[in-house]
Parts: C-alpha cells; sequence; structure tokens
C-alpha cells in the first residue's frame, strides 16, 4: 500500500465516527470538550453552526451519531451525545451578540422558501448574512414546520422551539404566513433568482379496510391529528384507542392520547420488534408510560357496532424468508384477534405532495413522484429550484433537512453568482498538535470503563396529566461533566512521522487495543490481515507510513484505536503526535 494521505480532508472526518455519521458533520467531540470546561455559550455555537437547533435537535434528534460512537466498542452503551447537545442549549447565556450581522445594504438577489421548517430555516441562516433578500411562504400561521407539528410538547417545549425559530425569523425574513403556495407557476412569475422547496412530506397515509366509511371520522392520520394537536384544534380523543405503526409518528401519537384522555392506548406493528422504525429510546418512553406494543398483528377490518367504530380485527403472523432472504409475513392460521376502540391513529407512513408544481415548468419528477435531483448541489431540472429536506427525497428527520439546507444554501448562492455549481469550496480542516510539554497534552483522556448515565425524568404521575410538562428533565451540570468524561476525543488524532521513527515498537507494546502493528509492506487486503488485530472493517482506512529504514511500515487499525495517547506518551523519539482534527464543512459563506 501506498503510504495514507492525511492531508486528505476526509481520511481523519471518517475517523472521527460520531462527526462522519452526522449528516451536518457537528464536531461532536470539540463541543463535549467545551462543555466539560463549562464554556456552554461556546459549545452552542460550534453546534448552532452546524445543526442550526441546537436546544431542539438535544431533545429530539435521530441520533445517528451514537451508534457509531467508538465508547460503543469499549462497553456497551456509547456517550450521550445528543443529551449533551441539549446541555449546551440548556446552560449558555445569552447568545444573541454572537449571531451574525445582517448587512443593512442588500445584495440585489431575492430568494423565496416555500415552508419554513429546518431546512428553508437553514438556508435563511446561511443566505442572510450574505446580503440576500428571503421571503417565506408558510401555509400555518407559524414557523417551524414538522418541528411544530409533529412533536409533542413534552418532547420540545414550546420556549425552547419559539427561541431558535426566532434566532433566524429575527435575521429580516419577510414572512407571508397563513399561505400556501397553490401554483408554482404564479410564484415563478415574481422573477425570484431562485426559489427553494421545504415542504417536508406533509401526506400521512389512512387504512381504508372494510368498514373504513363508516368508521372514518374516528380514523386519524397521525401527522395530521398531531398537527391539530399542537394548533389546540383537538384536546381530548376516546378512551379506547389504537394506534397503527411502528415509527417514531406513532410512539408520538400513542403517548400524546395517553394525555388527551386514552385510558386503553395499544400500539400494533406488522413486523417484529426488532424492526420497527421508531428510535429505541422513542420505544422506551412510550414502554414506560403502560402503553403495549402488540407486534406481527396485520389489521383486517374495523369493526362497527350500529355503525359506530367499536374494535379492529387482526391476523396474527409470523416472520419467514425466501429463497433470495427477502423477509415475508405469514399468517400462523391462529384465531383473528379483536382489539376494542374508539377511535384509530394510522401512523404508517407519509409521503410527498405536489399538486401546485405544474408539470410543464420543466421541474421533473420520477415515478415516486419524487423531484428529479442533483444529490449534491439539491437543484432540480429547472436551474432556479432547489429542493431540500422531506420534500426532496422523502421523509426523514430534522438533521437530515439541515444537511441538505446547507448544501442547498451554497447552491444557490453560486447560482445567483453565475458560478459551476459542481466547483463547490472544500471543508474547513484544522490539525493541531496537543503537546503542552514533553509528556504532557492539553485534553484528558480515560479509557476505563464507566458506564452511560441515565438522564433524569419527571414523575409519571404528572407528566402523563400535562401535556405540555416536559418528560426529559436533562442532566444537571454535575451529570453533564461525568458523561462528558466518557467521550474518547476522537478528533484528537494519532500522527506518525516515520523520518523519526527508530522501531523499538514501544508503541506496540503499550497500545490497549494492538491497533498498531510494524510489518512487511503487501496489497490492502492481506495487509489487513497481517496486523496484530486484523482490520475487519473495510469501511474504516488503515493508517498506514512511508517505508521504515527495516524495510517495514507502521499500519494502524483506525477501527480499534480509542485515540488513548499511550503511543505518544511512549515513543522517545516523537515519532508519534497527537493532534486535534477540526473538520467544518464549507457553507454558503466560503464560496
Amino acid at each position: 500500500m501506498k503510504p495514507t494521505n492525511i492531508s486528505d480532508p476526509n481520511y481523519f472526518h471518517k475517523v472521527v465516527d460520531c462527526q462522519w455519521a452526522c449528516p451536518a458533520h457537528t464536531p461532536v467531540p470539540e463541543y463535549i470538550r467545551l462543555i466539560a470546561e463549562k464554556r456552554y455559550s461556546d459549545a452552542y455555537m460550534i453546534n448552532w453552526h452546524s445543526n442550526v437547533f441546537p436546544g431542539i435537535l438535544g431533545r429530539t434528534c435521530d441520533r445517528p451519531c451514537e451508534p457509531a460512537c467508538r465508547r460503543g466498542r469499549v462497553e456497551e452503551e456509547p456517550v450521550a451525545i445528543c443529551r449533551l447537545k441539549r446541555v449546551a442549549a440548556d446552560y449558555k447565556s445569552d447568545i444573541t451578540d454572537r449571531l451574525p450581522k445582517i448587512p443593512e445594504q442588500k445584495n440585489g438577489k431575492h430568494v423565496a422558501l416555500i415552508g419554513a421548517g429546518p431546512a428553508s430555516l437553514t438556508v435563511a441562516r446561511d443566505l442572510l448574512p450574505l446580503g440576500y433578500e428571503i421571503t417565506i411562504f408558510e401555509k400555518d400561521h407559524l414557523s417551524g414546520g414538522a418541528m411544530r407539528t409533529q412533536i409533542p410538547r413534552f418532547r420540545l417545549p414550546i420556549e425552547v422551539l419559539d427561541e431558535e425559530l426566532n434566532y433566524i425569523l429575527e435575521m429580516g425574513t419577510i414572512n407571508i404566513f397563513s399561505n400556501e403556495i397553490k401554483s408554482m407557476n404564479s410564484l415563478l412569475r415574481n422573477k425570484y433568482d431562485a426559489i427553494f422547496v421545504g415542504t417536508g412530506a406533509p401526506l400521512g397515509k389512512r387504512l381504508k379496510l372494510p368498514g373504513f366509511e363508516e368508521a372514518k371520522d374516528n380514523v386519524h392520520i397521525g401527522v395530521e391529528w398531531l398537527a391539530n394537536v399542537a394548533f389546540e384544534h383537538i384536546d381530548s380523543i376516546g378512551k379506547r384507542v389504537i394506534v397503527l405503526g411502528g415509527g417514531n409518528t406513532a410512539m408520538d401519537c400513542c403517548r400524546t392520547s395517553k394525555r388527551l384522555g386514552g385510558e386503553q392506548v395499544t400500539v400494533t406493528v406488522r413486523s417484529g420488534f426488532d424492526e420497527m422504525k421508531a428510535s429505541p429510546w422513542e420505544i422506551e418512553d412510550a414502554m414506560n408510560e403502560d402503553i403495549p406494543i402488540v407486534n406481527f398483528h396485520v389489521p383486517r377490518r374495523y369493526i362497527l357496532d350500529e355503525g359506530k367504530l367499536v374494535g379492529m380485527e387482526f391476523e396474527k403472523v409470523r416472520k419467514e424468508y425466501d429463497e433470495k432472504g427477502k423477509r415475508l409475513l405469514v399468517p400462523t392460521g391462529e384465531d383473528p384477534v379483536v382489539i376494542p376502540c374508539d377511535d384509530v391513529i394510522c401512523a404508517i407512513g407519509q409521503e410527498n405532495s405536489f399538486p401546485w408544481i405544474e408539470r410543464d415548468l420543466g421541474i421533473e419528477f420520477d415515478q415516486w413522484e419524487l423531484p428529479i435531483l442533483d444529490k449534491e448541489t439539491f437543484q432540480s431540472t429547472r436551474e432556479d429550484v432547489f429542493f431540500g429536506g422531506d420534500s426532496a427525497l422523502g421523509p426523514d428527520n430534522i438533521i437530515t433537512a439541515v444537511a441538505h439546507g446547507h448544501e442547498a444554501a451554497l447552491s444557490i448562492h453560486l447560482h445567483c453568482n453565475g458560478q459551476n455549481l459542481q466547483d463547490r469550496p472544500g471543508p474547513l480542516i484544522s490539525l493541531d498538535s496537543q503537546k503542552m510539554g514533553i509528556h504532557q497534552w492539553s485534553y484528558e483522556n480515560d479509557i476505563s470503563n464507566d458506564l452511560r448515565y441515565a438522564v433524569p425524568h419527571a414523575e409519571k404521575e404528572k407528566t402523563l396529566n400535562d401535556l405540555n410538562l416536559e418528560v426529559e428533565l436533562g442532566f444537571d451540570e454535575k451529570l453533564a461533566l461525568a458523561e462528558t468524561m466518557r467521550c474518547l476525543n476522537c478528533d484528537i488524532q494519532t500522527v506518525f512521522t516515520d523520518q523519526l521513527c527508530i522501531e523499538c515498537d514501544a508503541c506496540v507494546d503499550i497500545c490497549p487495543t494492538d491497533c498498531i502493528t510494524f510489518t512487511g509492506n503487501a496489497e490492502e487486503s492481506k495487509l489487513r490481515e497481517n496486523l496484530l488485530a486484523p482490520a475487519n472493517n473495510n469501511d474504516q482506512d488503515i493508517y498506514v507510513s512511508g517505508t521504515l529504514p527495516t524495510d517495514r511500515i507502521m499500519t494502524k487499525n483506525e477501527d480499534l484505536c480509542l485515540h488513548c495517547g499511550l503511543c505518544a506518551e511512549r515513543c522517545p523519539t516523537n515519532a508519534w503526535d497527537m493532534r486535534k482534527y477540526l473538520f467544518n464543512t464549507a457553507k454558503a459563506a466560503n464560496a
């Protein structure tokens, strides 16, 4: 193998597994260290630069960073990254003076954003400081999109939501709310320099089974029902409720039902428990509120009594696989199951809907009615129209919508300045030694076992009687500090200088995971096998040095490295150094 090119921005970026896994590439270890130093506002701003909504996401994020966390390779549970993000938001001081200054002299470009959800607001956040005029069209009377309409207040308090939305709206957006766009062609006549579509995936699905027509007044679409609860159009539900579906929306619906009068709330799922799409912590919270989740139940019909919904009939199934490995749900042959109910809430998926975009405008759609886009630039087949969030690629999550917004804002900026959208600026990176003395470093790294700390919850007797009382209380400062200490500082990289190495193998002897090997060079597949601890994860690159005096090379299994720094402390020639790698994706301001 050739020596590793550590100047490649993505090499060390991939080693910081949590940041690599985050769609917005938030510098996770950096803000966790700042929390440990009680520099909460600094930690908040690092988050705000990347993910825009730290307080919101600290409560609601799907947490793709946590399964990637290396602490999960040392013990069972990863670092509570999401809850630490909330700590930065909860304990920060007033940060308004740190927000970007908006120029009084505009740049002459006017961009329209359709929808006031996370993707659109991210576009606004990135373009307003560059002098753009931004007009936001929103069908509801308040901003936030799905963050407001689909996340209950017991998970996301209204004051947290409004605070972070207002940071952007108060930068000077032109807000045209309670105004649903019904014709893209009409909007195009206004000659905007660019239009961004961030309308989400607004259509929920209703299950039309035998008995539906008679029962439909008591059969609700989950996302619409949650929106009506959020805007206080609905304040009650029947005593017996069935929620169909196994995603996060289903968990929000069942927990909300419990607070609106549902005494017997049951979640039914077609698949097995291990295949539910809901986040494990969402499932856990529902079960902690004594809501049963019934798996392998396929709904068959609504049961009526004198025209009134009184229950649903389900067929019990089991999981099997055909010869191609495809999962099948096969009836068990048991008697049907009847679950009594007064209301049914369908949380079985969402769809995009663009009836308001005329099909003769040059904006093309695929067979699933999703816009045909460049997946890097988010530009549609019409050069001045861009998409992002759920409206671009289908239902996903808030952090993905934010990532789309950053990329779309950069594309819009390039487009408005007549530049090639493919000629995108590279990330902002730095690699700085953390050496403070001969064997002293500017950071602490404790790789000893330390179980994840539980976040405190409010009393169930109180939360189940108050729709607006937040269930999770968040870490206090003491618990937050303890949890930050579990972070392995994966952005502090081991950098090897082969010219300084005397091949004493001291680093090999002291490495706690056997991730360092001095060996003869070979093809990558063979080299991976020849390591003291074979590198079986092909998604993670291995670190290869230049040829040493003995014709051996140093090879490091990055997948196992705990960034403990023992190799650098033990090395007598400083061939190893610990260097902090900071990676920030380029934004519109960097173009």
